[in-house]
């Protein structure tokens, strides 16, 4: 039976955590999520599924709990703001190293530094760019609506299990915060010990049992050349999930001579500028990845060859506009509109910037 209910954005991340089958959350309160580890301490999923909740001393003694829990074949996560994942970068990229899956939930508050609580999304770069040091990659899921927020925590925790990475969902304060009705339909059991050990034989660290000889995780490695095997392995992967795991939605994109791409909340507010454009005759497109990497980088070169340009509305001073210009390839023009500082466009701030580009255009 269907169950709905109305809920912000950062407690359906909560019950997702729960309906998914996590086994473990590890996380420290700052604004604008704290209401992801608040619900999920309500809620006491302890006594209902026996799912771990932790609230740690820090950020960074959070993401290491994640990797501790990560290394035993466990579906784990945390979730944090701007500020607090900064904090966590070195343990991302000590996960990415040790090849171990979890989930990290990012709702973004403006920067830099302590900044703002209000929303932003100027944490593209650090999500799809590697969030720390060395050569890697995190699979960047956009939610734009909070059964996304829901929904994501299934296909990150998906996705981490199917490529061995660690998968962000890179929300902001907008979402997070606000309310909406959402399908609970979706859930699942968490896994048995004997179901841990038969898919993660091979690397997870459940101690040695029958034959096997007991599995390292560590993302330390001092001989160059099998470091560099290592980083080889990891290009491949990432390769492979370039190819099959691009996601994006496209609105209206079919005749449009102008294509607005956005994310996240940006992409609900661009949605009703681009039923604005319509009603005024401009043929205005949308597209809006729902994975920030991969990027759908090709998708967006085929619509280069046919539109007159592109305007990228981000709640920032410019970031996923590179990728979109790349994507380009000069072929027509990219232009970037954004605001900063925890402020808000309004569709019809985006509209008034398409309109400039059209004029710049002739």
């Amino acid at each position: 039976m269907e169950e709905i209910k109305l809920v912000k954005g950062n407690e359906a991340v909560a019950l997702g955590a729960i309906n998914s089958g996590c086994d473990g959350y590890f996380g420290y309160p700052i604004t604008p999520q704290s209401e992801i580890l608040e619900t999920l301490m309500e809620l006491r999923p302890w006594e209902s599924t026996g799912m771990v909740v932790v609230q740690a001393e820090s950020e960074v003694a959070s993401i290491n709990m994640v990797y501790g829990g990560a290394a035993c074949g466990r579906r784990v996560m945390t979730s944090s703001s701007s500020p607090g994942i900064s904090l966590m970068a070195e343990g991302i990229s000590y996960l990415a190293g040790a090849e171990l899956p979890c989930l990290i939930v990012n709702v973004q508050r403006g920067g830099p530094g302590l900044g703002t609580i209000q929303p932003s999304q100027a944490d593209y770069f650090q999500a799809t760019k590697g969030c720390g040091h060395g050569d890697y990659n995190m699979i960047v899921l956009a939610p734009n609506s909070v059964q996304e927020m829901y929904d994501f925590v299934f296909d990150g925790f998906d996705l981490a299990f199917r490529y061995r990475v660690p998968v962000m969902m890179l929300s902001d304060g907008i979402i997070g915060q606000m309310m909406e009705k959402v399908s609970l339909s979706r859930s699942r059991p968490r896994w048995s010990a004997q179901e841990i050990r038969s898919m993660s034989d091979d690397w997870a660290t459940t101690g040695r049992h029958g034959s096997r000889a007991r599995n390292i995780a560590s993302s330390l490695e001092l001989d160059p050349n099998e470091m560099e095997r290592r980083n080889l392995d990891l290009q491949s992967r990432y390769r492979s999930i370039e190819s099959a795991e691009v996601r994006f939605e496209e609105f209206l994109t079919e005749d449009a001579e102008y294509i607005v791409v956005a994310f996240g909340s940006s992409a609900r507010i661009a949605s009703e500028t681009v039923r604005m454009a319509r009603a005024e005759g401009m043929k205005v497109g949308l597209l809006r990845p729902i994975t920030l990497w991969p990027f759908p980088s090709a998708r967006i070169a085929e619509l280069a060859d046919r539109v007159k340009g592109f305007l990228v509305a981000e709640l920032n001073a410019g970031q996923m506009v590179e990728d979109v210009r790349l994507a380009v390839d000069g072929r027509v023009p990219v232009r970037h509109f954004g605001r900063m500082g925890g402020i808000v466009y309004s569709p019809d701030e985006i509209l008034n910037a398409l309109k400039q580009e059209g004029r710049s255009n002739g």
